[in-house]
């Protein structure tokens, strides 16, 4: 078949008309670089944080309703919006590919000086199929539907079913393809999300006949070698289910790891994972810029097919990278309350560390903080950004504004592991951190007596950045912490606030304000910043 892309923006026909090199320009997409165990996103051949917000579900799907969003989203100080592309309106007539959504989105980020995460609605978003094509969903003897253990199809399409993946891989050849040629030199799309949130329910597999054949063959020779290869580095709950039946290296799905729902879901990983890989390869082959998938989090002690299973969990972290190689890292999208647990767990296995999706509160200030600074992570976004009336008075739009101040100096340290953080709560309200020949005690605000907050329960997340500049100077940014020194190596010695200032960064300058003195460092003894401020400290101590 030969296929006709529409094109009908004069945006579109006027980048299209530019000459491009894209072997030339190849160097300069961007990527992912590591330095020292800690990974980078680099746009434009420079260190990137992705200070970013997703947007709601519906709301690029109109040109006309993304209008007055665009201006409330650069007021909430954004430096990059994770914005939709929907399968069903790009592709409307198989074969034939409308991008006027994707041209508007990319025009009106560069007039605000943004930056695109696109997310790749296809095959799957939140598990079901609901954006996949109507000429798709219409057709299911060709679109093959998954199905449950009853024989019942289920409104998600089938991870075995050749058509739905060659479809899929057309549509994302075209996108990229289609970027490249708009974008490939200015870079507004900085990275790609491969569907959203894939998982099966409500059933921990699939049940198609071509899904029953595949569970009762071996275990795939590519998942066995990297088993072999990757023994001594997998993650315990993986190794666990191998070490079960005896660390076989043949056999079926249930001979080599057991049977139950716990092998079930790890078969369909593997199917998903080899799907999306699929799919990302073809779409790199067009324009290899870095590609994530993301994953509605399972909660604890639930079990497979009560939640989106098999999707890139970190329990199947291993199934995922053997099967996936072409996806560059996998992400946890946020909307349980173990914020710490989930976070350590996706930052096994070196996997680059970003947030693409987390509910949107007050409290996302404090973790974007820790995110950056303790997770040493690419990007923090909170979900449905353009929901607030008051952008500019968002904890989050506050928490941007610094982190835009400190990025550079951020992204220069922490490679050298001179970057840290907290996140303290009523229940977490101390954390003890050392840099160089320092430890540093940071407090939440209400722990001090004269708080106007200390006596109340519940308290709020509060959380800071610190950063080593030199061997006795800190950059402390944040809300809500309280900070004291003392020597690392138990020498005997005090430490003392040599000097305070607040300030801010302009262009990667210093400019200080106030001195912090006297009742602002309560006299001397401890750095702070309050519940209701957002402020930058740069902090000289000496010992005596």
């Amino acid at each position: 078949m030969n296929v006709r892309i529409l094109i009908p923006s004069f945006f579109s026909i006027m980048v299209c008309c530019c000459t491009f090199s894209f072997g030339q320009k190849n160097n300069a997409l961007p990527k992912l670089i590591t330095t020292n165990g800690c990974t980078q996103l680099y746009v434009n051949q420079k260190p990137f944080l992705v200070l970013g917000g997703e947007l709601g579900n519906s709301s690029a799907s109109s040109i006309a309703y993304m209008q007055p969003i665009w201006p409330k989203l650069k007021g909430m100080n954004l430096n990059t919006v994770l914005v939709p592309v929907y399968w069903e309106l790009m592709e409307p007539v198989q074969g034939q590919f409308d991008f006027t959504l994707v041209d508007d989105m990319i025009q009106q980020a560069r007039k605000y000086d943004l930056k695109l995460v696109l997310l790749w609605f296809g095959t799957w978003k939140n598990s079901m199929s609901c954006y996949a094509p109507a000429w798709a969903k219409l057709n299911p003897e060709k679109f093959e539907r998954a199905k449950d253990s009853k024989g019942k199809k289920v409104e998600i399409f089938s991870a075995f079913n050749k058509n739905n993946l060659d479809a899929d891989i057309s549509a994302f050849t075209a996108l990229m393809k289609h970027i490249r040629v708009i974008d490939g030199e200015l870079n507004t799309v900085i990275m790609i999300q491969v569907e959203n949130e894939i998982g099966m329910l409500t059933e921990a597999r699939e049940y198609t006949n071509a899904a029953n054949v595949a569970f009762l063959q071996k275990v795939p020779d590519q998942l066995i070698n990297y088993l072999k290869t990757n023994r001594n580095n997998l993650v315990p709950e993986f190794l666990k289910m191998w070490e079960k039946n005896g660390f076989l290296t043949t056999g079926t799905w249930e001979e080599v790891f057991g049977k139950g729902l716990s092998t079930d879901e790890l078969f369909q990983a593997w199917h998903y994972a080899l799907y999306t890989n699929a799919v990302a390869a073809a779409g790199k082959n067009e324009y290899p810029v870095p590609m994530f998938v993301n994953a509605a989090l399972n909660y604890k002690n639930v079990q497979p097919g009560e939640y989106p299973s098999a999707g890139p969990l970190p329990h199947l972290m291993d199934v995922w990278q053997a099967a996936a190689p072409k996806i560059d890292f996998l992400s946890p999208d946020f909307y349980n309350p173990y914020f710490r647990n989930y976070s350590d767990l996706y930052t096994r296995k070196a996997n680059p560390f970003f947030i693409p999706e987390i509910r949107f509160e007050a409290n996302n200030a404090a973790k974007a903080f820790y995110t950056f600074g303790h997770y040493k992570g690419i990007g923090f976004s909170p979900f449905s950004i353009e929901s607030t009336d008051a952008p500019a008075e968002e904890p989050i739009a506050k928490a941007y504004g610094l982190l835009q101040q400190l990025a550079p100096v951020i992204l220069q340290n922490q490679p050298l592991g001179k970057v840290e953080a907290v996140l303290l709560d009523s229940l977490n309200q101390k954390q003890e951190i050392v840099l160089g020949n320092y430890k540093l005690t940071l407090k939440h605000d209400h722990t001090l007596s004269w708080s106007p907050g200390a006596k109340k329960p519940n308290w709020p997340e509060t959380g800071g950045i610190i950063i080593q500049t030199a061997a006795n100077e800190f950059i402390i940014s944040g809300t809500g912490i309280v900070v004291t020194f003392s020597t690392a190596t138990n020498n005997g010695k005090t430490v003392g606030i040599l000097q305070a200032d607040e300030g801010i960064y302009d262009n990667g300058k210093w400019i200080p304000g106030r001195r912090m003195n006297g009742d602002q460092d309560h006299q001397g003894r401890h750095i702070g910043i309050s519940t209701k401020e957002f402020a930058i400290q740069k902090v000289t101590v000496y010992q005596y």
